[in-house]
């Protein structure tokens, strides 16, 4: 099965339409340009932790995750945020896991978190 990877632009919403209001800068709107892994078959959207506090997402409250193996966790669940990609956007309420069993390899990936 393969992966599809593609450029993203994630906003915080709340401050996007605080900035369209007038109440705040629009410099001052939290945004992240990276590189997603499209899951086709994922029910729910994801961020790291880090991703979650670059954009300045608010969590929510705690929800339960079911994990492919079987496994379910709490994690929380952040405040609206904007994905971007190939031309669309779309608003989704993403859930923020603290910790996964993966590696990020930064030689392939340049993340910067590592």
């Amino acid at each position: 099965m393969g992966q599809v990877h593609v450029q993203v632009t994630l906003t915080n919403y709340r401050e996007s339409v605080l900035a369209r209001l007038g109440q705040l800068d629009a410099n001052q709107v939290h945004r992240y340009q990276t590189e997603a892994l499209i899951d086709t078959g994922a029910v729910q959207s994801v961020i790291p932790a880090a991703v979650a506090d670059r954009l300045g997402l608010m969590r929510l409250r705690r929800t339960d995750a079911q994990y492919a193996d079987g496994r379910v966790e709490a994690v929380d669940l952040a405040e609206v945020m904007t994905i971007e990609m190939l031309g669309r956007q779309i608003e989704i309420t993403p859930m923020v896991l603290e910790g996964l069993d993966l590696m990020v390899d930064c030689h392939i990936t340049g993340c910067e978190f590592c």
